[in-house]
């Protein structure tokens, strides 16, 4: 135990000891990190959605904002007539105002009131799903509809999005790790080269291939853990800054997961990847000089 915890300090001590290579390693591991981090979000956020979309087959109809309050509702009679429409709830602009006020909260409602006045609107109910296309375009066709929100439509696009951020991020990702384990395998030959006198007398004396490597491979972990860290931190004010931009654009309409629920296997993904980078960074690193002996290791 005590030999182990020998290891362990050497490993903390070389991450000191070349702290600039190891600022280096750290920055390139995080850009790493944080990016596949923010993908994964993207990509949870996008299917709660598509999902809560598939289990919610309500529609939102708007009106022109030219039309009485009577008219409008003489459009809804009609939204109504059409067969696979099975409720068509009417929203006055008063009580969509009143909606937003409470989803987005006071200052932030303030802030874009004047904007983009409100319509009067119907949220409507289709009865058979295999035949919404044709239902939407019934509801188009009725004089006074402005436009329709068509959810379906919007998760369609989201999830190709999505599939196409998942596709550049594994790209972009798997660069980024084997720029990190290049950066902190050079970092880890940087220590070595500095201690190969030390190297070459436990060598000498017979000291074991993993006592003269662990403490590469504890520097390696610790760049990799410190990296997972700040992976976390800058990944928790990304997300909330991009959090507060969607509720004050898209309100209640669109539902963020809470970063609380994500936190932890977040967290726990960073610090498994970071340590198993920087472990792997450290084995490449010392095996050249493990296949040497003694005075082989100073070039004597």
């Amino acid at each position: 135990m005590k030999g182990f915890g020998y290891l362990v300090k050497e490993g903390f001590r070389n991450v000191y000891a070349n702290r600039i290579m190891s600022i280096a390693s750290i920055c390139v591991l995080v850009s790493c990190l944080v990016l596949t981090g923010a993908a994964a979000l993207f990509s949870l956020n996008v299917t709660d959605i598509v999902t809560e979309v598939e289990k919610n087959n309500e529609t939102t109809v708007y009106i022109l904002r030219d039309r009485t309050e009577i008219e409008a509702k003489q459009i809804g009679s009609k939204i109504e007539e059409i067969e696979n429409v099975e409720s068509a709830e009417f929203v006055s602009k008063a009580e969509a105002v009143e909606q937003y006020k409470e989803s987005l909260g006071d200052q932030l409602f303030d802030r874009i009131k004047d904007k983009d006045p409100l319509n009067d609107a119907y949220h409507v109910v289709i009865k058979d799903l295999d035949k919404y296309e044709d239902t939407i375009k019934e509801i188009k066709a009725i004089d006074g509809v402005e436009k329709i929100n068509d959810r379906r439509e919007f998760a369609a696009k989201l999830t190709t999005i999505s599939n196409l951020i998942n596709i550049i991020s594994v790209a972009v990702v798997t660069a980024l790790i084997i720029i990190s384990i290049f950066i902190i395998a050079n970092t880890i030959r940087a220590t070595m080269y500095s201690r190969r006198f030390e190297i070459s007398i436990m060598k000498s004396v017979g000291a074991t291939n993993m006592f003269v490597r662990m403490p590469f491979l504890v520097e390696g972990m610790i760049i990799g853990f410190i990296s997972a860290a700040l992976s976390t931190g800058a990944v928790a004010l990304l997300y909330e800054a991009v959090k507060r931009v969607i509720v004050e654009v898209a309100g209640s309409w669109i539902t963020v997961i809470p970063f609380e629920k994500v936190v932890l296997p977040l967290s726990l993904s960073f610090i498994v990847a970071g340590v198993l980078v920087g472990f792997f960074g450290g084995f490449i690193s010392i095996r050249k000089y493990l296949k040497k002996e003694g005075n082989e290791i100073l070039g004597w």
